[in-house]
């Protein structure tokens, strides 16, 4: 499975421990910045991100700013990106099994590293259930997006 990864400066300097982590754990990994503590301006690496993922380039996500939520409203304006900003690992894991959520935002200044890493073994680590009510409501948010809701 490859991931896309992309900070704003406010997500910097965690990215790097970040992408090391999950390159670890044996998924190829698409850095699209940005690449400096330089300030930046976030949509640009959101969007940089989803194309990633709408392509089909890279299968899921993860964003990194200053508290995640810039990053997560950037991403959501694409169709067919339903990106969840999250702060602990329970929210983490059922974004992903219930929302069939495709890109995990966090916050540099909002977690610490091990925190951070957390997420992100609970977000790769979780599959969509793709039963019960899940689909329905999966298929709701893109009837929303095509505006024929």
């Amino acid at each position: 499975m490859k991931i896309v990864i992309g900070c704003d400066h406010a997500g910097f300097s965690i990215k790097k421990a970040v992408k090391e982590h999950i390159l670890a754990k044996g998924y190829e990994v698409e850095d699209v910045g940005t690449y400096s503590a330089d300030s930046c301006h976030y949509p640009l690496y959101a969007h940089a991100a989803a194309e990633k993922i709408l392509s089909g380039e890279c299968q899921l996500g993860i964003l990194i700013c200053g508290t995640g939520i810039g990053m997560s409203m950037a991403a959501n304006k694409h169709p067919g990106i339903r990106a969840a900003c999250c702060s602990d690992v329970f929210s983490a894991r059922l974004t992903r099994e219930h929302n069939d959520a495709n890109m995990l935002c966090f916050g540099e200044r909002v977690v610490g590293i091990g925190l951070a890493l957390d997420l992100v073994d609970t977000f790769l680590g979780a599959t969509y259930m793709n039963s019960g009510n899940h689909p329905i409501r999966v298929a709701m948010l893109s009837e929303i997006e095509k505006g024929s809701f």
